[in-house]
């Protein structure tokens, strides 16, 4: 294996456990009728949104790392 396809893999692993771990980080959204009436509730005194963001914008970051990793591989390696 050459140095490339390690560096690959590395990245590869490292983006995909960065994924997994940002979105099981993020706040579950509420649904249905519960979820209309503590959205009222969270519009009226806050809710903490800025790690919510954060973890959002992370995941996107290692999401786009993934895919460019998995197309370099097939790319380089097909």
């Amino acid at each position: 294996m050459s140095y490339v396809t390690i560096l690959l893999i590395i990245i590869l692993v490292i983006s995909s456990l960065g994924v997994i771990a940002s979105i099981l980080l993020q706040s579950g959204r509420s649904a249905g009728l519960s979820g209309a009436i503590s959205g009222a509730g969270e519009s009226i005194f806050g809710k903490k949104k800025g790690l919510d963001e954060l973890l959002s914008k992370v995941a996107i970051v290692f999401a786009t790392l993934f895919l460019l990793s998995n197309l370099l591989m097939a790319i380089f390696y097909k």
